[in-house]
């Protein structure tokens, strides 16, 4: 082995240092990404995703995040094919893969969604007599107004559900909570000015806008306990809306942020198109390098790692002056499940490559 080599196994090998946290200790700093799927059997998990998310634990992951997985809302899911979250049939199916991780040396967590206004209407998801539900009825897609504002009470209906689901994950094993918050669904519509145009205690200033997610937030922690670890997913950018902002600097950002931090979240997973882009002008800040400057709290980034040509150098650059603490790989461990493995031992002209084909293959 020559000393390029060498130095380049040494620099790689950061990302399989152990994470350290107070509420969960991860083995590796490298995370499997919550990537949608559509393999459920009517909504409830499969042996085949249970020898999925395993083959991908055993390969040096420190942590899965699971696929988007739907709360009991009946508003909640955009097609029957979604995992969902309750329901005796599910539950078993969720704790046979929390089991199939567990016989590895990686630590999983589902995560907690309701899609809001991102529900179609043509009578094919779950409940097809429930309209779609948003802070204003607004479709964050075309951004028009297609049905009405959520009420109060259903507000609190959703809360309560998404605190049902939390505790939920709890009683199965799992070893922590996502709430997605994210991509243009359910708590990223209250958050973005576009598709919350509420006048009430729920919309208007960024202060209002995040008092639902905050709220989400206060319920889970309630029904969980305080150790039980709670991770949010945050994003700026949406499906058809790449370049929309819940935040137009830091100090909008802060607003978000840190009353969730306060709410009882312990890791923050930020989404990004390419995840060492810096944020806001005049810093080298990324959005997850500000979130944790803001907070205090550890960080997940992710962005396209493992499926552009670039080398892993800037990432590990990252890690290594703690810019972020674990990296999340999305497509890469789509196409192969050994990815974290091979990236390890040197071998990534081995990988299999992302393409779509991968998309439509449970492996």
């Amino acid at each position: 082995m020559d000393t390029r080599t060498t130095l380049a196994l040494r620099d790689v090998e950061i990302l399989f240092t152990p994470f350290l946290h107070r509420k969960i200790n991860l083995a590796t700093r490298v995370v499997m990404a919550p990537m949608t799927r559509r393999f459920a059997a009517d909504g409830i998990p499969t042996p085949d995703m249970a020898e999925y998310y395993r083959r991908r634990a055993e390969n040096d992951l420190g942590l899965i995040i699971t696929e988007g997985t739907v709360i009991d809302d009946p508003a909640a899911a955009s097609d029957t094919d979604t995992p969902r979250f309750f329901g005796g049939a599910a539950m078993r199916g969720w704790k046979a893969i929390c089991r199939a991780v567990h016989a590895t040396n990686c630590k999983i967590i589902p995560q907690l969604w309701h899609v809001g206004m991102a529900r179609p209407t043509d009578g094919s998801a779950p409940n097809p007599q429930e309209p779609p539900i948003g802070p204003s009825g607004i479709d964050p897609i075309t951004l028009q107004q297609t049905a009405a504002p959520m009420s109060r009470s259903r507000i609190a209906e959703v809360i309560a559900s998404f605190a049902r689901a939390a505790a939920n994950a709890r009683r199965l094993g799992f070893d922590g909570v996502e709430i997605q918050g994210a991509h243009g669904f359910l708590i990223d519509q209250f958050l973005w000015a576009a598709t919350n145009h509420r006048s009430d205690e729920y919309g208007g200033d960024l202060t209002r806008r995040v008092r639902f997610a905050r709220e989400v937030v206060q319920a889970v922690r309630k029904a969980v306990g305080r150790h039980f670890p709670i991770l949010l997913r945050l994003s700026q950018w949406k499906p058809e809306h790449y370049q929309a902002r819940i935040a137009e600097n830091a100090d909008e950002l802060a607003e978000i942020v840190l009353p969730l931090s306060e709410a009882g979240v312990d890791i923050f997973d930020i989404s990004t198109r390419t995840y060492d882009t810096p944020e806001f002008e005049g810093s080298p800040l990324t959005l997850a390098g500000w979130v944790r400057q803001l907070t205090g709290k550890p960080v997940i980034a992710v962005g396209s790692v493992g499926v552009d040509s670039r080398p892993l150098t800037r990432l590990l650059q990252m890690l290594g002056t703690q810019q972020l603490d674990l990296i999340a790989i999305g497509r890469a461990l789509l196409a192969d499940h050994e990815w974290a493995r091979k990236t390890r031992m040197g071998a990534e002209q081995t990988i299999t490559p992302f393409t779509h084909q991968s998309l439509g293959r449970l492996i």
